[in-house]
């Protein structure tokens, strides 16, 4: 029989794991009736998160534990979960409570029926995210697939069910800031969305505030696709063509009409624009150097400062 690794990364969630311990026990124990085992990864909790954690692996074996010496990020934590997942299949879901431990048998029966599938993410029905989350949302699917040439209807989400050869080929990637959601896309074509029920969040509040959500989307555009520059250097190239165009009309208008050029407001608001052009395209050049710098760093995604695994 298959096992099933449940790696869920945790940041304060001391009032939700217990209950999420619980659920999972319920549906592997009594509903699917399959093994599994569950991997907390603690991504330097504020709370007492991983007292918690060692209470529960003290209780189950099934349960191990980790804890991360600094905050790395989620992406970090799943990797550090995946590398130490022993099962068949690979679940990641949130800590938070907002993914239904009782919609897993969902993503497992439509796996079990579809051989050709290698990922199933979880798309949610009647998300409880804030509007301003939902339309960035919208828009980094928008952006992703064009970025990817992902399927703009695939949504993703970090709720999903994955074959074990995916996970190995996500770890035998070394790129600097991981983004698991885009590393799948990359990996296989095999990928399918199953609806599923989406609970609000029943304590704190989301570690992914708006202004995190624009600066991962940020780095996923200069890390994957050179539309910046792109855009940019349309700008640029249009800008020259409309100065040519311009110069020869008034040189026109000069000579057959003996008009001079006036305007030094527009003179100087030209030269603001164009000046705050080249600015804003050096940031962006700049941005891509950093990420190549950080590329060659080579600096581990995660450094575990403790771990309880028997």
């Amino acid at each position: 029989m298959s096992l099933y690794s449940v790696v869920v990364p945790v940041y304060n969630s001391e009032h939700t794991l217990e209950d999420l311990y619980q659920r999972l026990c319920n549906v592997f124990d009594n509903e699917l009736k399959r093994d599994f085992e569950l991997i907390l990864v603690d991504d330097s909790s504020r709370d007492s998160s991983f007292s918690v954690m060692e209470s529960l692996h003290a209780r189950d074996k099934r349960v191990k534990i980790v804890q991360m010496a600094k905050n790395f990020g989620q992406h970090p934590a799943l990797l550090c979960g995946f590398s130490m997942a022993q099962g068949d299949f690979i679940i990641t879901m949130d800590d938070d409570l907002q993914h239904p431990p009782e919609e897993i048998p969902k993503l497992i029966n439509t796996m079990d029926a579809r051989d050709d599938v290698d990922v199933i993410i979880a798309s949610y029905e009647g998300r409880k995210h804030n509007p301003i989350r939902k339309l960035g949302t919208k828009f980094s699917v928008y952006m992703t697939s064009k970025m990817l040439g992902k399927d703009p209807n695939l949504e993703i989400t970090s709720f999903r069910l994955m074959r074990k050869f995916i996970v190995d080929a996500i770890l035998q990637t070394n790129t600097h800031l991981p983004q698991i959601g885009n590393l799948l896309v990359l990996t296989s074509n095999r990928i399918i969305n199953v609806p599923v029920h989406h609970d609000a969040r029943a304590f704190g509040k989301s570690g992914y505030s708006f202004s995190k959500l624009v600066h991962e989307l940020i780095f996923d555009i200069t890390t994957h696709t050179a539309l910046p520059l792109t855009i940019v250097r349309n700008i640029g190239i249009v800008s020259f063509l409309v100065s040519i165009v311009l110069g020869i009309w008034y040189l026109i208008r000069y000579f057959a009409f003996g008009v001079s050029v006036e305007g030094f407001t527009t003179l100087v608001l030209l030269l603001l624009a164009f000046g705050g052009l080249i600015l804003l395209s050096l940031g962006i050049i700049g941005m891509y150097l950093m990420n190549i710098l950080d590329e060659a760093k080579k600096m581990p995604h995660y450094v575990i400062r403790k771990k309880e695994i028997d």
